[in-house]
């Protein structure tokens, strides 16, 4: 399709109003947990209403669904103070205590998980089914940390002195503060939280203002679950006016923070007035490789899941798919049917697949790519939909013959946009792949365990799928290379990033 066909089909849906009005709404009316869509935020054990407002909005119609506590500075400072006095009796629990109490809140939230899911498709827009999924892998993080905090392990280490005994510990660090993002407003806030409050940390968490609902409603559970006044605490409001405190208070030792490259440099820079221990899920980029011994439809199955998955709202998302010249065509041919078959809608829609942008500004870059890689001479196939969306939604498309000097190939996309590059050899593809300074994730697929094995060492990434589209999850370490972050979240290394290090040694113990 043309870059000006395509343009006049999105002003065609810019004409009409939005569908499903009121559907987003009359589900959170319904609910039986009426307070999970009260808008309160939660500040040392106390629900504060606020005397400012901020409006959540259905993604898919613009419409207005909750209003919720605007918070301000001074209620940041509110939470540190109570963070900062919690922390001693926390960390003085048992490791077992504090794993019940997060087992517990894990299983209030699997109770509660189809409220919860209306929450995150009315807010963040996903599909439902996508968001059930989200509540139980938000779950296991609390239930995996649960259990490795009764696993963080010291060392004793063979003694180079006479008569010592040298000993290291791993002990919490203090305030932990989070920022969380609106494509994953539970599961993100579960990785992070779960692992700081199993190391003994309290935490304090500033969700994406796009997706407040969501964290304001585990606050809840958490409340019930036994989490401590002051322990675990939700605020919500502008994120700059928030975010500065968590900054510039030194009682706030680490910082973990999930969004943009560009925001991540900022807080890192922020966070170095005080030297804080911060870890940072950044921009994603990924490739996806296929080899010409890989059956294809195994191939395009992987890329409609590692594509469309979140509506391509995710950091993980295959942007650039490389394909070998000799199956390119066939590949194309095959990705794009599947592509086409995808159903777009409300996400309370049983039957969508591909829900609306969050965020506008998600959707007119999509849009902006698309009409760029046109102009340049990519071929653009878009599913056909019976029904014309509003100008959030963007219909899944194929961005066929793209070159390495269209914007797709360089930027992240983050919508259901598609681009497939075609490669000649591996060294060629690997050296294309690794010229991004994003250093996620990375797909290959080939039937050849040699050529797995070399490319996988080779590919400048933090986490490579062989295969697969599906390798996250509680005992993983989720992190990336180069400018997609510090640190890891998921796994044994998780915990680390909110405990310290001490060493001690002994002397004169032995006569």
């Amino acid at each position: 399709m043309p870059a000006k066909d395509f343009e006049m089909v999105f002003q065609a849906a810019r004409l009409k109003s939005p569908p499903l009005v009121g559907l987003a709404k009359r589900h959170l009316e319904s609910l039986r947990r009426r307070d999970f869509a009260a808008g309160a935020a939660l500040i040392d054990g106390r629900w504060i209403e606020g005397d400012q407002r901020d409006v959540v909005v259905d993604p898919a119609t613009g419409e207005v669904i909750a209003k919720v506590a605007c918070c301000r500075a001074v209620d940041m400072n509110l939470a540190i103070d109570a963070a900062e006095r919690s922390f001693a009796e926390w960390r003085g629990l048992l490791p077992e205590r504090r794993g019940a109490i997060l087992r517990s809140w894990a299983s209030l939230m699997l109770a509660h998980l189809e409220e919860l899911a209306v929450l995150v498709t009315s807010e963040q827009g996903k599909p439902l089914a996508e968001a059930r999924y989200e509540i139980g892998y938000g779950a296991g993080f609390l239930q995996w940390f649960a259990a490795e905090g009764e696993r963080a392990y010291g060392e004793t280490i063979p003694s180079h002195k006479p008569g010592n005994v040298l000993q290291v510990r791993m002990q919490p660090v203090g305030v932990a503060a989070a920022i969380t993002p609106w494509n994953f407003p539970v599961a993100m806030i579960a990785r992070k939280a779960g692992a700081a409050l199993a190391a003994g940390c309290p935490v304090i968490v500033k969700p994406a203002p796009e997706t407040p609902l969501s964290a304001l409603a585990l606050a809840r559970l958490a409340q019930e679950a036994g989490v401590p006044s002051g322990v675990f605490q939700v605020l919500v409001g502008n994120p700059i006016e928030l975010s500065t405190p968590l900054l510039r208070d030194a009682r706030v030792r680490a910082l973990s923070f999930t969004g943009s490259t560009e925001v991540g440099r900022l807080l890192l820079e922020g966070a170095a007035r005080t030297v804080k221990k911060v870890s940072l899920e950044l921009g994603g980029h990924a490739p996806f490789i296929i080899f010409d011994d890989v059956d294809l439809d195994k191939a395009v199955k992987g890329a409609m899941a590692a594509k469309f998955a979140t509506s391509g709202q995710d950091c993980l998302a295959a942007n650039r798919i490389y394909v070998q010249r000799g199956v390119y065509s066939a590949f194309v041919e095959k990705f794009a049917a599947a592509i086409t078959r995808l159903k777009v809608g409300h996400g309370l829609d049983s039957a969508t697949e591909i829900g609306p942008m969050t965020k506008l500004s998600v959707a007119d870059k999509c849009r902006a790519q698309i009409n760029e890689a046109a102009a340049k001479g990519a071929r653009v196939i878009s599913a056909k939909q019976d029904e014309v969306f509003g100008q959030s939604f963007i219909l899944p498309t194929l961005l066929s013959d793209v070159t390495d000097d269209m914007l797709i190939a360089s930027e992240e996309t983050f919508g259901p946009v598609a681009a497939v590059l075609p490669f000649d050899s591996e060294g060629e593809v690997l050296a294309r792949a690794n010229t991004s300074e994003m250093g996620l994730a990375a797909y290959v697929y080939t039937d050849s365990l040699r050529r797995a094995l070399r490319v996988s060492e080779n590919i400048e990434y933090g986490m490579v799928g062989i295969n697969t589209a599906s390798f996250t999850g509680p005992p993983i370490p989720f992190g990336g290379w180069k400018q997609s972050g510090l640190g890891r979240e998921g796994s044994r290394h998780g915990i680390q990033e909110y405990m310290e290090l001490k060493y001690v040694c002994f002397g004169d113990l032995v006569d």
